[in-house]
């Protein structure tokens, strides 16, 4: 069975990006344009993995973060975010709400899936 991961970005260019990279590796992707929309993704779609930009309109990544770890179903749900911001304060922040892992855009594709194998457990 295929990994499933949640590629949640508002940039259409860089959900293709990451669905590109995701599905070569053999995972599935899902895709969804922010926090409100990746929500409604993780009750349809149950996704193993969520990997997240911060910066989004109707819910922020932060936000999302917080969403996710407030639902007892979802607390052991690995979430990697995947930005251009780069300080300290927001990583310190992101891990404050739960994330697993912080990955500074441009992404480099060997980087990004070692990362979603590494929290997944899973030697894919």
């Amino acid at each position: 069975m295929r990994l499933k991961v949640l590629a949640v970005d508002d940039s259409a260019t860089m959900r293709g990006l990451l669905s590109e990279a995701l599905s070569e590796a053999g995972f599935e992707a899902i895709l969804a344009e922010d926090g409100v929309d990746a929500l409604e993704k993780i009750d349809e779609r149950r996704p193993e993995v969520v990997i997240t930009d911060i910066n989004m309109p109707r819910m922020d990544g932060f936000e999302l973060i917080r969403s996710i770890r407030a639902r007892s179903d979802c607390r052991g749900m690995p979430i990697l975010v995947l930005t251009t911001e780069s300080k300290q304060e927001l990583k310190d922040k992101a891990r404050q709400y739960g994330a697993s892992g912080w990955i500074v855009k441009p992404f480099q594709d060997d980087r990004l899936l070692d990362a979603v194998r590494k929290v997944s457990n899973r030697a894919i």
